[in-house]
């Protein structure tokens, strides 16, 4: 990256520096290494390349409202206090967590303070998502007069959780989780300092890098925590030499690792990956995804109902059995629980990754419901109507139906099952694959009797 992002100006240097050394005011580690300059900031290599408007907003200190999307400590706070900077801008810092409208009426004061002053204002809001439509809509006109430049962080897919209108005025970029070469380069920086302010010799081993990379799971703060954490534990030996290892770090970990927000983006996506997976036939896959959701904490349960969708909508007719492998899948669940649930689920996941593939029930299905949501109520056509009482009769109801199990080979040839004002439908139309190759030289025959008796 350009050493262009280094020419900060002195306030504002001074400022964003950390506490010193003699201050006894607690401050997270991840803080204190928080980066202030472009130079420092770990990962999003793809936003920073020259000729990519990010890098070129702030290498021409010219900044825009944006919204950075990205999983937690993928550095969105970080990479907004660097633009403000960078481009000399009054930063105004609001969580949506914590915050209310009359703190975004707050922040809007303050701007138009600085405004009179010549200077422009950076208004940072963490967690925008968690701001209701009216409390996003508080900010648009001064999004657009140019009050301040807005910049909103979220962890949640902004197509969903933030408004159309803020939406149409803010540049949306993504945010990566940190790459583990990100995640070294972080550590280096950390140990680095740490040698630096207690004056001693700070080593990790390779060893208990990888595992701490590993625990962070793209996660840059996650990874700092563990360090702070560790660094207490940590005793120097005879040289004053402090080396953390392995069996200093194992403890710290705990069981859950992975990163996965319950009901959030990457369960959504994970989700989605398991179903693509089953579709295109690969179990491996299937199974890979399956056990993410479960190490991650999703409940089995669900995974189950999804199996059961799976059978429907991509197997269907082609495979019966699939639909009755996914139900006894989620009624093992429901009766033993983990882990002879999750085992049948796995199994239920396999079979259907590995079953003949169709969607002729599920293109039939959406297809009909279609034309009945567009079509006008038609009437049961006479013949196909109940008659149980001496009007119905006189009316003609059930008039002209065949009974198929009296006609030969059980088959009423010819006869119509749709209104009478509504054309036949070919909605189901089984596939050369499975079960349903037999299904479609069935009924392909059935229609053929049917046209001859016309």
């Amino acid at each position: 990256m350009s050493d262009l992002f280094s020419n900060i100006p002195d306030e504002q240097q001074t400022q964003a520096q950390p506490h010193s050394q003699t201050s006894n005011i607690y401050q997270p580690l991840a803080a204190k290494m928080r980066p202030q300059v472009l130079e420092e900031y770990a990962g999003q290599k793809h936003l920073f390349e020259p000729g990519k408007p990010l890098y070129e907003s702030i290498a021409n200190a010219k900044p825009h409202s944006m919204l950075l999307w990205g999983p937690p400590g993928t550095g969105k706070t970080t990479l907004a206090r660097i633009i403000a900077n960078r481009c000399d801008c009054h930063f105004i810092a609001v969580s949506a967590v914590l915050g209310s409208v009359k703190d975004i009426r707050k922040a809007v004061d303050e701007a138009k303070l600085h405004q009179k002053l010549g200077k422009q204002t950076l208004l940072f809001v963490d967690e925008v998502h968690r701001f209701n439509k009216s409390q996003q809509d508080a900010f648009l006109p001064y999004v657009e007069d140019g009050t301040f430049i807005f910049i909103g962080a979220t962890t949640e897919n902004p197509s969903f959780e933030v408004n159309n209108a803020l939406l149409s005025r803010a540049k949306t970029y993504v945010l990566k989780a940190l790459q583990e070469s990100d995640l070294k380069h972080v550590l280096e920086r950390a140990v680095a300092q740490q040698n630096t302010q207690s004056n001693t010799s700070f080593k990790i081993t390779e060893q208990a890098e990888a595992l701490m990379v590993n625990f962070a799971d793209g996660d840059a703060r996650r990874l700092l925590n563990l360090l702070e954490m560790a660094i207490d534990l940590v005793e120097r030996d005879e040289q004053g030499v402090q080396l953390l290892d392995e069996k200093i770090v194992k403890p710290l970990l705990g069981e859950n690792w992975r990163r996965f927000d319950n009901k959030g983006e990457a369960f959504y996506d994970q989700i989605s990956a398991l179903h693509k997976a089953v579709r295109g036939s690969n179990p491996d896959g299937a199974l890979y995804w399956f056990c993410r959701m479960i190490d991650g904490g999703c409940d089995p349960l669900y995974i189950a109902r999804r199996v059961v969708r799976m059978a429907s909508e991509d197997i269907g007719n082609s495979d019966p059995r699939a639909m009755q492998i996914a139900n006894n899948a989620w009624d093992v669940q429901q009766r033993l629980g983990s882990p002879e649930g999750e085992l049948a689920i796995a199994q239920a996941i396999i079979y259907m990754a590995v079953a003949a593939k169709s969607n002729a029930v599920y293109s039939a299905f959406k297809q009909c419901m279609s034309d009945v949501k567009s079509e006008p109520s038609f009437d049961v056509p006479l013949h196909l109507r109940n008659a149980p009482t001496k009007l119905m009769k006189s009316l003609d109801y059930g008039s002209g139906y065949r009974y198929d199990h009296d006609e030969q080979d059980g088959f009423a040839a010819g006869q119509s099952y749709f209104p009478d004002d509504k054309a036949e439908a070919n909605y189901y139309q089984p596939v050369d694959r499975g079960m349903e190759k037999q299904i479609k030289e069935k009924l392909e025959y059935l229609k053929k009797r049917s046209k001859n008796n016309q």
